[in-house]
């Protein structure tokens, strides 16, 4: 069978032109077709810093270089624009330019520069008589396929919110751009992107509550950190409601009420940033024996859907959106695909969080799954807090703890961290996870004095002492047994 490329990327997703990039650099023949390609992480990471530009404001506040009044909480009123020294204006323009300069790092332009022949249209597969993908009335045959198309907003189906109606993250930049954006907001969701924009908002000045059906703000993460990050949310001014279900909407005289149990709230506008859904509806997947269901595709640890011709990476085969986790599987679907099927995907050394100032990072497992798997006497708990940092006091960032679980043979199981630079550190152990290294290696290295990186030293450290006094209490035991045989 002849074939016009070695990989056929259907994308449409910054994994997409990732993966694409990834193949033509490993001299392989790549086609990309590209439906449409959407800005939904790229616009939150420009309103992120948005509204870290804005804390920066706060500090020169705090420090009496400008004197600006905000509100109790940490958040500013409305006239920041007028009487900060850098205008609410000009903070989105620049929001726009960091988010366009990310996507042009991998544009269509830079792809076909760099080899990848980039088709842009939507199109279908086809089996017969081979397996082919159909775009733009032009037949593409490869060796290979891989799916990034990505995914697009989950909507509830809640009684009444049709009529009312709302924003996702694909659309809410349209409003908050405008002149005169809604100052109230409700968020649906426990998801990464929904507390990062609850707390970005919050900070910005708008009022700002966050619903979410869960006991914790996100369910995957420590328990303990969970808690921690709702309190930090508190703080910014964000109300947040967990075990709460939204069973109505109402449209009452311009605004909009919602009923989530016997609590009845009132908002402008509502953010739904639930689960995301697969974005395959036009692909003809079912003619080429690829089966999914209505939260992801089905792969397996190779990252073949049930057509094993036909890889998937990115948030269409489900999980949270986060780029890093998607270009990991780009990576592994690439190799699998173009080479010897051998990788695997192992999602235990790979770090994960969420960009909320100060940020939450977790890689591998938590406390509980820990002691489910190995049993409660087996783990250990080690924890080290932010506030004892020279580095943290200096700079104001005391707000935070380090948490790894190691068995008692020393091998590393997982971390979370929470404070400032977390989104760094958590490499650092992700690496030491992924390499087997031991914590007693992380307790003897010596960072740099005064860095953020002496909180996993410090963490680590607490290894030698709870094993020290492990073997102080195994010793008393036995002594106090030993006095007891001697005694009969």
């Amino acid at each position: 069978m002849s074939v016009d490329y070695d990989i056929a990327i259907v994308g449409g997703s910054l994994a997409g032109r990732d993966a694409a990039l990834k193949a033509v650099q490993l001299r392989a023949k790549v086609a990309l077709v590209e439906p449409g390609f959407r800005h939904d992480l790229i616009q939150l990471q420009g309103m992120r810093e948005l509204s870290n530009a804005v804390g920066k404001i706060k500090d020169l506040i705090r420090f009496g270089v400008y004197d600006v009044p905000f509100c109790s909480g940490g958040t500013y009123k409305a006239d920041i624009a007028e009487k900060s020294p850098t205008s609410l204006d000009k903070l989105l323009l620049w929001g726009s330019a960091v988010a366009a300069n990310i996507e042009e790092q991998l544009s269509p332009a830079y792809l076909a520069a760099q080899g990848v022949d980039v088709i842009i249209g939507k199109g279908f597969f086809q089996v017969s008589p081979d397996l082919n993908f159909i775009v733009k009335k032009r037949k593409l045959s490869a060796r290979n396929f891989l799916l990034a198309t990505g995914s697009h907003p989950g909507i509830p189906e809640i009684e009444g919110l049709q009529e009312a109606g709302y924003f996702t993250l694909s659309n809410v930049w349209q409003v908050l751009e405008s002149p005169m954006p809604p100052k109230n907001w409700v968020i649906l969701g426990g998801t990464p992107q929904s507390v990062e924009i609850a707390q970005s908002l919050a900070k910005l000045g708008y009022n700002v509550t966050l619903i979410v059906n869960s006991p914790y703000i996100i369910s995957p993460i420590d328990p303990e950190i969970a808690q921690l990050l709702q309190a930090q949310l508190e703080v910014c001014g964000v109300r947040v409601f967990t075990r709460a279900t939204v069973t109505q909407i109402r449209l009452i005289e311009d605004k909009k009420w919602l009923q989530a149990g016997d609590i009845a709230i009132e908002t402008d506008e509502i953010l739904v940033a639930i689960a995301q859904v697969p974005l395959i509806e036009s692909l003809n997947l079912a003619a080429v024996g690829v089966k999914y269901n209505s939260h992801s595709l089905l792969v397996n640890k190779k990252l073949q859907t049930t057509n094993d011709r036909i890889y998937a990476c990115g948030d269409v085969i489900g999980g949270y959106n986060l780029p890093n986790i998607a270009n990991y599987e780009a990576r592994i679907a690439i190799e699998n695909a173009l080479f010897f099927r051998k990788y695997k995907i192992n999602y235990q050394v790979i770090p994960w969080g969420i960009l909320t100032q100060p940020s939450l990072m977790q890689v591998g497992l938590t406390e509980r799954q820990a002691k489910n798997r190995y049993g409660g006497n087996e783990i250990l708990v080690l924890r080290q807090y932010f506030k004892g940092l020279a580095t943290a006091q200096l700079i104001d960032e005391t707000t935070g703890i380090c948490k790894i679980i190691v068995r008692r043979n020393g091998e590393i199981l997982g971390a979370c961290l929470f404070g400032a630079e977390a989104r760094e550190l958590i490499n650092l152990i992700a690496i030491a996870i992924a390499q087997k290294i031991k914590i007693n290696a992380l307790a003897n290295f010596s960072p740099v004095y005064s860095s953020f990186s002496e909180i996993v030293e410090k963490t680590a450290w607490e290894w030698h002492k709870q094993r020290l006094e492990n073997e102080r209490l195994q010793d008393f035991w036995d002594g106090f047994f030993i006095f007891l045989r001697n005694r009969k």
